[in-house]
């Protein structure tokens, strides 16, 4: 039987030349693979990024969606770039930007700004339950933030959805205690059709309003803290993310050839499937050094910064070093390292001080108790010895 040379990490293997293989294959990288030094490039990033860098310091920037968002503009804020969902301002994508978590919500807020599309019940709460309403405030500071923005990073975080029966309005969140009515709020998980339309819906405000606009989307790895259906979170889990990504992928398919300014930034492939060892113990977050590297690919590939090249080789092998790590002895190999941001530091530090000064009042008291103990309890006529 005839076979096919194909070339796989630098070496030539023959395979069966039974089928058709096409102008362009790539193939799937095995633990070899993502050690090479074309690894990032060959299997990571490869088909995705813009041809340049081309987003400048000053560029405005709106970035909203799942919590996976707030990393992005987290990062890109401490960088020095225009995040205008990290200024101080009303509108619920800054409030709330890492809590509208899919697509329906998401499009409420475009929706909102451009067209003063107003839902009818009360749809949007805090992560404490809290009532956002539809205020003016909020409504002016949103169209601002969007007829400003030369950037939307838009990300996809979950399918499954709280609605109004008898609207067919979409909750952000969950429904609070107080207000759940069984006889019209009822709870579901979003098709593959209507996620794809949402998101259709999205790029197309987008273009009208703000045709110049790049637009990203991003699909948070971030699995699901609970599920409302009666079966695991687990798969739950699988069914909501293979929805959103999917309904991406056939959308970013049928628009991109026609529009260059529209990307979809692989966050979400990267992290699941080029690390072995990417949850912090709680199985939901994401290491602070997968993390970083994620974000210095997105300030490489699309920003005019002064991020080079071996920069960014050095946070991806740094991430492999530490994921490597944890594998051989768990997670206490990275805890308090170099493992975890400059944020997570500061707060373990202070976490730190304030057990050990917990500790030296608790000895203080012991030391007082050991003291009465010895000469008695003081009296009127006998004076308190502190120590």
């Amino acid at each position: 039987m005839a076979g096919t040379d194909i070339t796989h990490d630098g070496v030539v293997k023959r395979v069966s030349g039974s089928f058709f293989r096409g102008a362009t294959m790539n193939i799937y990288p095995n633990d070899s693979s993502l050690d090479k030094s074309f690894a990032l490039a060959q299997y990571l990033t490869r088909g995705w990024m813009p041809k340049e860098p081309y987003i400048s310091k000053s560029a405005p920037i709106v970035a909203f969606g799942s919590c996976f968002a707030g990393n992005i503009s987290k990062y890109l804020h401490k960088r020095g770039f225009n995040v205008l969902t990290r200024k101080d301002n009303k509108a619920y994508v800054t409030r709330m930007g890492d809590g509208m978590v899919h697509t329906h919500a998401i499009r409420q807020q475009f929706e909102w700004a451009w067209l003063n599309k107003t839902p009818s019940q009360d749809l949007w709460h805090g992560y404490e339950a809290e009532e956002f309403g539809y205020t003016e405030s909020a409504h002016a500071d949103t169209l601002r933030l969007f007829n400003e923005a030369e950037v939307f990073i838009i990300t996809l975080g979950l399918s499954e959805i709280w609605y109004d029966e008898p609207t067919g309005e979409v909750f952000w969140r969950a429904i609070p205690k107080e207000k759940y009515d069984a006889s019209r709020h009822k709870f579901r998980v979003a098709t593959h059709a209507e996620t794809l339309a949402n998101i259709r819906a999205i790029h197309s405000l987008i273009r009208t309003y703000r045709p110049n606009a790049t637009v990203v989307f991003t699909v948070s790895p971030i699995p699901l803290a609970a599920t409302f259906r009666p079966v695991t979170a687990i798969a739950a889990n699988a069914v909501s993310k293979a929805t959103i990504r999917s309904a991406v992928d056939e959308f970013y398919q049928e628009a991109s050839p026609n529009d260059d300014r529209l990307f979809y930034f692989p966050s979400y492939d990267i992290v699941m499937h080029a690390f072995n060892h990417q949850w912090n113990a709680d199985r939901r977050h994401v290491y602070a050094h997968v993390l970083a590297f994620n974000m210095k690919i997105f300030e490489h590939f699309f920003c005019t910064s002064d991020l080079p090249q071996e920069k960014l080789e050095m946070s991806f092998r740094k991430a492999q070093r530490l994921d490597k790590k944890i594998g051989e002895s768990g997670h206490g190999a990275v805890a308090g390292t170099f493992g975890e941001d400059e944020e997570a530091r500061q707060a373990r530090r202070k976490a730190t001080g304030q057990r050990r000064r917990a500790l030296r009042r608790a000895a203080r008291i012991n030391e007082r108790k050991m003291h009465r103990k010895k000469v008695g309890s003081p009296d009127a006529s006998s004076p308190v010895v502190t120590p």
